[in-house]
């Protein structure tokens, strides 16, 4: 199950962020919620459809 308890920063350009934040605004989401679909759509394209299986075993593992 997916857990939002780390945080992640980064340092962008302000005109390409106050972009970003607008394009969100648009589509009715946050910025947050935009970020969070981008990184399952990479780790999908990088990992595979059943990425879910090897992110979260792992990650139970560690426990």
């Amino acid at each position: 199950m997916e857990k939002r308890t780390a945080r992640l920063t980064l340092l962008v350009d302000p005109h390409k962020k106050a972009a970003f934040e607008k394009l969100c605004e648009q589509e009715d989401v946050t910025p947050s919620q935009k970020i969070r679909q981008f990184m399952r759509d990479y780790i999908e394209k990088e990992l595979g459809a059943d990425w879910k299986e090897q992110v979260f075993v792992d990650a139970d593992s560690a426990k």
